[in-house]
């Protein structure tokens, strides 16, 4: 057992949990002690509760004794804001995995945070109904870890974020007590919206326990188009036409000239692009099969325009795949480009893509890191990857100087350090540019009166005093 987590409360939570829920091993417990960002704290403890009353026994135990809660679903957000404290318990919510109830009628279903995006999706498809939400880690992360980080993916671009999605919560605050928020309607405004205040709040204000989740009929038709555009800035031009105009896609994803150099040296060799491709765009569009082809038409025409070198429309799904397969290859071949990468998510107004991709363009080359683009272009959600190897001498410190200009270049330009990875521990130290001082007085008042003493995920999201 870890030494600096108390024997008392050890004995406490065996008197609370079954054998199998309470994890004391240091084997048993690594697992837990990472997430996606790749870095690792052993936690002192590990619990694995089946209900919401284990949860608040759980948080007011630790309350009692001032010991750190760390909560997490499957460990697939990139910020740390799932890495436990040293001699912390972490609290795994990947048992509490039940759909409480589905309700066609009324286009909502009700769950626990354990679910998987993926499970949801299955269950409410029966229904021909889904929920919006669609992180690239589907099959894996759990709502709750959606619902953690704000966490959206492609279909964003029309239907909303988990906030747009989300009607009720129940949750337990940091003082061990039961929170009901929200409503089953789509319509409410009794009181403070403290369901869409929980949601993105990354398990630093209370443990979300359950979920009343707005579903959204299926589409009966998708389309898949494809442009390619001589450079970033005729293709930027291009998706704010698309923006525009009112057939909005369900998705429009785009890579940069170094995503596209990157697939030809790593990739495997047949990425069907023009001569001179400098921009790709990936885009969607779904609704009545009728409606299809006018659809079409209109996306077509916006993204017409100087700089377009090829326009595709998918005739079937075999095709659709093809021509996503470009950006399915992407992953790969970063993995294959160099040993380490930082993954950020920043936001822009998408007017101003091109001047975030021409500012990165002159930060790879100042400070001679390989920087590769791509993204939610329909709302300026670029993931901005930054390939190094810390093997050679300075690069990694090159990296994080060229990471620190980076964040200074999004907020020049009117935008936001976050777009759906939140913030955890890698952007913490940043959170004081973005935020002013009052703000971020306010936010620390909010953490108080939720979490008085400070037990909940205290050293993610909002900087120590000292840092701003």
């Amino acid at each position: 057992m870890n030494d600096h987590f108390p024997d008392p409360l050890l004995r406490e939570l065996e008197a609370l949990l079954p054998e199998e829920s309470l994890l004391v091993e240091p084997a048993d417990r690594w697992p837990y002690g990472q997430d996606n960002s790749r870095r690792h704290t052993l936690p002192g403890c590990v619990v694995l509760p089946r209900e919401e009353r284990e949860v608040v026994e759980l948080v007011r135990l630790c309350r009692r004794f001032g010991v750190p809660l760390t909560a997490r679903g499957r460990g697939t957000g990139t910020a740390g804001a799932a890495i436990p404290l040293p001699g912390g318990l972490l609290l795994s919510l990947e048992r509490m995995d039940r759909i409480l109830e589905l309700d066609p009628a009324d286009s909502l279903a009700v769950v626990q945070p354990g679910v998987t995006n993926a499970a949801l999706q299955e269950a409410a498809a029966a229904h021909a109904l889904f929920w919006p939400p669609d992180p690239t880690s589907a099959p894996f992360c759990t709502v709750g870890g959606n619902l953690a980080c704000n966490s959206a993916g492609p279909r964003a671009v029309k239907y909303g974020t988990p906030r747009e999605n989300t009607l009720g919560l129940r949750a337990v605050t940091g003082a061990g007590d039961l929170l009901e928020c929200g409503v089953r309607t789509t319509k409410g405004v009794v009181g403070l919206d403290l369901t869409r205040l929980l949601i993105g709040s990354e398990g630093t204000l209370a443990v979300i326990t359950e979920a009343t989740l707005r579903l959204t009929p299926l589409p009966e038709a998708r389309r898949t188009l494809r442009g390619v555009y001589r450079d970033i800035g005729a293709a930027a031009a291009a998706v704010s036409r698309i923006m525009a105009q009112p057939a909005r896609p369900c998705a429009l994803e785009f890579m940069d000239a170094a995503a596209l150099a990157l697939l030809r040296r790593h990739g495997d060799g047949a990425l069907d692009l023009p001569k001179g491709a400098g921009a790709v765009l990936l885009i969607e569009v779904d609704g009545m099969a009728s409606a299809l082809d006018p659809l079409t038409g209109a996306v077509a025409a916006a993204a017409g325009g100087e700089g377009l070198l090829e326009w595709r429309s998918a005739a079937d799904e075999q095709e659709a795949a093809e021509l996503w397969r470009v950006r399915k290859a992407l992953s790969p071949a970063l993995r294959n480009a160099a040993p380490r990468k930082i993954n950020e998510d920043v936001v822009v107004p998408v007017s101003r893509i091109p001047h975030l991709i021409e500012g990165l363009r002159r930060l790879s080359a100042r400070h001679r890191i390989l920087i590769v683009n791509f993204g939610h272009a329909g709302n300026g959600n670029i993931h901005v990857n930054l390939l190094f190897d810390p093997s050679n001498p300075g690069e990694e410190e090159r990296a994080g100087a060229c990471l620190d200009a980076l964040f200074d270049l999004v907020l020049d330009l009117g935008g936001t350090l976050s777009g759906e990875h939140g913030v955890g521990r890698e952007k913490r130290e940043f959170v004081s540019r973005e935020l002013s001082a009052t703000a971020l007085s306010l936010m620390r008042g909010i953490k108080r009166a939720f979490d008085p003493d400070g037990i909940l995920n205290p050293d993610k999201g909002l900087p120590d005093r000292g840092r701003g």
